[in-house]
C-alpha cells in the first residue's frame, strides 16, 4: 500500500513539472497578458455600472409565457363560481283541469248493436242518404254507462241520443264466394264487397233524467 501511494505521488509530481515548463513564456507575452487583463478588468468595471438584464432564449420565453397563461387561467377558475353544481329545482303547482267523465253507450243501427265512445269512430252498415260531413243523431240507445252509474233501457233509454258525424262512405274487404258441385263440372268463384259507413261519435246526451243504477264500490 505504501509503495503504490509513493508511485502515485511521483507520477503526479512529474506531470506538474511538465506543465510548469510549458507555461514559461517571454516577458513580452506576460506584459501583453497583464495589459489584456487590465483592459478586461476595466471593461468589466464599466459594464458593471450599467444594469444587467437576463437574456432569455426563445424556448425560455415560450416556457415563461405558458407558465404565465397557466397561472392566469388558474386564477380565473378560482374567481368564477362552480357551474357544475345543480341549481335548486323550483316546483310550480299548476291548477289541474277537471277530467272528462268516462262515458260509453250501446246503440242499435240497422239491427246490429255497437259500443260507442265519444271521440272514437266505428264502421256501420251503409247509411242511405248520408253524405260525408253530415251530422246524424242515433236515437235507439240501449244503454249508457259512466264510471259509477249505469242507465239501462227498457228496451231503450228514453230521451238519450248519440251524436255523430259521417266521415267516409266505403266498402268492406273482399269476400270470395266459391260454389262447387261434384261430378257436374260446376264451379263458381264470386267476389263481394259490402258497402259501409264510417262515423265518428261526438257525444252522448239526454240520459241524465233516466233512472240510474248506481254501482256499489
Amino acid at each position: 500500500m505504501a509503495a503504490s501511494a509513493t508511485l502515485s505521488l511521483c507520477s503526479l509530481f512529474a506531470t506538474h513539472c511538465k506543465i510548469s515548463q510549458n507555461l514559461q513564456t517571454p516577458s513580452s507575452n506576460v506584459s501583453f497578458l497583464s495589459l489584456s487583463s487590465s483592459s478586461s478588468s476595466h471593461k468589466l468595471s464599466s459594464s458593471s455600472s450599467r444594469p444587467t438584464f437576463p437574456l432569455l432564449t426563445k424556448s425560455a420565453e415560450a416556457e415563461s409565457a405558458v407558465v404565465v397563461e397557466a397561472e392566469f387561467q388558474a386564477s380565473e377558475s378560482e374567481a368564477k363560481p362552480d357551474d357544475t353544481e345543480p341549481a335548486a329545482l323550483q316546483v310550480v303547482e299548476t291548477p289541474s283541469s277537471p277530467k272528462r267523465e268516462q262515458l260509453f253507450g250501446v246503440v242499435m243501427i240497422g239491427g246490429r248493436q255497437y259500443i260507442v265512445i265519444p271521440g272514437r269512430y266505428i264502421y256501420t252498415q251503409r247509411l242511405k242518404g248520408a253524405n260525408v260531413n253530415d251530422k246524424i243523431v242515433l236515437n235507439k240507445v240501449l244503454l249508457v254507462g259512466t264510471k259509477t252509474t249505469t242507465y239501462i233501457g227498457k228496451p231503450v233509454v228514453t230521451n238519450a241520443a248519440v251524436h255523430a258525424v259521417v266521415e267516409e262512405q266505403g266498402l268492406n274487404d273482399k269476400v270470395v264466394v266459391f260454389k262447387y258441385k261434384k261430378k257436374k263440372n260446376y264451379r263458381r268463384n264470386i267476389g263481394h264487397r259490402q258497402p259501409n259507413t264510417r262515423i265518428r261519435i261526438t257525444g252522448i246526451t239526454g240520459y241524465q233524467d233516466y233512472p240510474a243504477v248506481t254501482l256499489e264500490s
